[in-house]
């Protein structure tokens, strides 16, 4: 949202197409300036005198408490569908929705009421919104209320049918006319119940007979004495008061009774007040039968609201008995129909096999019997069918009740899923932490750490197999993996590429012993007279492996990293860079800082690897690590190798960089792309005065955000789940997609045959499931899932 664009507030009623006129007209006219829109929405609660139910309408007393919230929740969602749709009509435009309920108040009040109260300078009225109430003006009325009485600071649009239209007139005439000047309506304007009163009774005393013969004395019933006129004011409070009482009755509208010679003509068999001023009576007698007659005419009103009472009750009782009335009708034809079906066929076996005469004829008896218990039945089954459909409805309201609890049990799941995996990360971090803490103290000398003996590094290396050394981008190197007390580690020979004496490789041991952080790959021990160090052992290998290996295998299974992944391991990696850099009397300089040495554990936790004394140059600086670090940034971002890259990046624009995002790290937001590749190309740019800890800043908060949008996306995903996922018997615990050659293991459990392989070639002798050791390697196929797989898809492939 843009933080300059100025609010526009737009009143819309439940009218959908006067509401998208009314949005569009909104939209045309500050297209050309940045404007968000509030949609206001007034919901009032409405009386429901009649419920729709499987017998018709009937009184809303017949329906249960629980059927009527029912129906109100279906109202309300209805409201909520179309305020989406008014949502999603603003397209790019900022738009939300502001509910405001009201009980008692009319809507022309509330609108002025919420105009001072939110500081509204721009509000877009709906035709039709004024209609939105029992207790409002009428639209016309309505409108012109709102345009005479709102704040000078507020600028009113009223919109009929997609068009501006403008409010003229006075107190007696108000005009409503279009931008041509054509009359759209017209409004006179009502009179109040006390104004009627006293023109009424002021007129029928001047037209009173022999008024103009002769003038009253100031003894006489002159209005304009102040006797008179405390008289008549106690009188005009005193019908006042009753008139309240007939409003509360919701006899009479709010606004007053509308001047009308039908409804206001008086009887010519009473007589009339001009008949009553020929007498010499007083103006407390004429307000006296004033008094009889409103007594009179409440009567007559509460009698006729008891008959509509009646009438409405025999009504909707009448409707229930015939709908009743018509579902046994087609009950009946139902059932002579099925009946003149039986005896067509009776005809036509009579016809074609005249042999079987005799068992024919008893059938006949059978059928006959049968439709006379049809008959007998016929109304215990009406009782049944009523109790049945009232059974239905309970059913389908527990239903629904219950796939509501589903969906809030699955975002519950879900979230206990994600919360299982934090846990069980930190898990493997203690079990990793306490398999260093059980390894025995050093030697004085080595800082406390356990000096290996040749014996027991052969012995954990298979002698050196081949088997057992490991791979990094591709080569051999010159470590090799072991198991130590049950523990899987990392040995790395030394005297292989590195010429140290003993007085160098006991200094750097004691370097490296010193430096615990846990994105750091850590020391274990050392074997002095191998010339190796004993270090954790990283499961998924290099970053620069994963990667690559995301590319060649993404057909057969779902193990790239992922973009929230990529931007925590950055994060993680720029962590530990912090930590050596901040070691004191002076910084560790990496020197090599590359995503063949950034090394992955089996959460796929991202540690810094190979450095030390011997790997650093005297031309190597902070600078240096800052820049390399802007490259790893940048093959997070593409997945492609470091040749060529920085040449390609550096002629490229943020923006540009943004196209050639690696696919396999799946739908990557643009804004935090955008400010990873920002921040990769300043990193790749520093000067001496820059530092790990301001770039660690800003990973902080996209990972921030990259977690948020996790998080939210989860939910989404488990609330569009349904019946038609894949079983979890049918995916390789492994590659986690369908099976197509599946094996049964020796640990009993069903392998796709090429992961499997895959893991026994790679030097696993133990399950991928229990991690306990496997007592042979042979492998068997299971026809019988392979079989229940295929016919899954076939159903899959033929919507089934």
């Amino acid at each position: 949202m843009n933080p300059q664009a100025e609010k526009v507030y737009v009143a819309i009623g439940n009218d959908q197409q006067d509401g998208f006129k009314t949005l569009d007209w909104t939209l045309k006219k500050w297209k050309s300036h940045p404007i968000s829109i509030v949609i206001l929405h007034v919901a009032y609660t409405t009386s429901m005198d009649y419920v729709s139910t499987p017998f018709g309408k009937l009184p809303a007393r017949y329906v249960n408490d629980e059927k009527i919230e029912d129906i109100k929740k279906v109202e309300q969602e209805k409201i909520d569908k179309l305020l989406s749709k008014y949502i999603a009509f603003c397209g790019q435009v900022h738009a939300e929705i502001l509910k405001v309920e009201k009980y008692d108040q009319p809507i022309h009040r509330l609108i002025i009421d919420m105009i001072s109260g939110l500081e509204i300078t721009k509000l877009v009225m709906g035709f039709s919104f004024m209609n939105s109430s029992w207790r409002s003006k009428g639209a016309i009325s309505g409108s012109f209320y709102v345009h005479q009485n709102k704040p000078e600071f507020c600028e009113l649009y009223i919109i009929c049918g997609g068009k501006q239209v403008f409010l003229k007139g006075n107190n007696d005439e108000k005009i409503m006319e279009d931008d041509n000047g054509v009359m759209v309506a017209k409004l006179r304007d009502k009179l109040s119940f006390r104004d009627w009163l006293g023109k009424m009774f002021l007129e029928n005393l001047i037209n009173s007979p022999g008024r103009s013969s002769r003038r009253l004395s100031p003894s006489s019933t002159n209005l304009g004495s102040p006797g008179s006129q405390n008289q008549w004011e106690f009188n005009l409070q005193e019908i006042e008061n009753y008139f309240q009482e007939l409003l509360s009755s919701n006899l009479i509208e709010e606004e007053g009774i509308e001047q009308d010679n039908d409804v206001l003509q008086i009887s010519p068999t009473e007589p009339d007040l001009s008949e009553q001023n020929n007498s010499n009576m007083s103006v407390a007698e004429k307000i006296e039968i004033l008094k009889g007659k409103l007594n009179e005419a409440r009567k007559t009103i509460q009698l006729k609201r008891k008959e509509a009472k009646a009438n409405l009750e025999r009504h909707a009782k009448a409707e229930w008995v015939v709908c009743l009335c018509n579902r046994r009708v087609e009950e009946l034809e139902g059932l002579i129909k099925e009946e003149d079906s039986n005896r067509e066929e009776l005809k036509k076996e009579l016809e074609e096999e005249k042999e079987q005469l005799d068992e024919i004829k008893i059938d006949i008896e059978e059928s006959r019997s049968r439709l006379s218990s049809v008959l007998e039945l016929q109304s215990e089954l009406s009782n049944k069918l009523q109790v049945s459909t009232l059974a239905k409805s309970r059913v389908e309201i527990q239903l629904e009740k219950a796939v509501s609890t589903r969906a809030e049990m699955v975002r519950e799941i879900e979230e206990l899923r994600r919360q299982k995996n934090v846990l069980y990360r930190r898990i493997e971090f203690c079990k990793e932490k306490d398999a260093i803490g059980m390894v025995s103290r050093l030697s004085e000398t080595t800082c406390s750490f356990r000096e290996y003996t040749t014996d027991e590094i052969r012995l954990a290396t298979d002698d050196f197999s081949e088997r057992m050394r490991l791979k990094s981008c591709g080569d051999f190197t010159n470590v090799y993996r072991g198991r130590i007390n049950h523990t899987t580690v990392a040995i790395k020979m030394l005297n292989l590429v590195d010429a140290l004496s003993q007085e160098d490789f006991l200094a750097k041991v004691k370097f490296l012993s010193n430096i615990r952080q846990p994105h750091v790959v850590a020391m274990i021990g050392f074997c002095s007279e191998l010339k190796c160090i004993v270090l954790e052992y990283m499961h998924n290998g290099s970053l620069r492996d994963i990667l690559l290996s995301s590319h060649r295998r993404s057909r057969k299974r779902n193990k790239a990293l992922k973009w929230h992944d990529r931007i925590r391991i950055a994060a993680e990696i720029c962590s530990g860079m912090c930590f050596l850099h901040a070691a004191r009397p002076k910084p560790i300089i990496h020197c090599n800082l590359t995503s063949c040495n950034i090394l992955l554990d089996r959460n796929l936790v991202a540690k810094i690897g190979r450095f030390g004394p011997s790997e650093c140059h005297e031309e190597c600086t902070v600078e240096s690590d800052i820049r390399a670090f802007g490259v790893l940034m940048l093959q997070l971002l593409t997945g492609r190798n470091r040749d060529g890259l920085v040449e390609d990046a550096m002629m490229m624009d943020r923006s540009a960089l943004v196209q050639v995002l690696d696919e396999m790290a799946g739908e990557w937001p643009l804004d935090l792309a955008e400010e990873l590749a920002g921040l990769a190309m300043r990193c790749m740019s520093m000067n001496k005065e820059s530092s790990m800890a301001q770039v660690m800043k800003e990973l902080n908060e996209m990972r921030k955000k990259s977690d948020d949008l996790v998080a939210r996306e989860g939910r989404e995903v488990a609330d569009r789940k349904d019946s038609s996922d894949v079983p979890g018997v049918f995916l390789c615990p492994i590659f986690q997609d369908v099976m197509k050659n599946p094996h049964v293991a020796e640990d009993g459990f069903s392998y796709e045959l090429e992961a499997i392989e895959e893991w026994l070639q790679s030097g696993h002798d133990t399950s991928p499931m229990t991690n306990l050791r496997l007592k042979h390697r042979f492998l068997t196929p299971n026809h019988t899932l392979r079989s229940l797989i295929h016919d899954w898809q076939s159903k899959q492939s033929t919507g089934g």
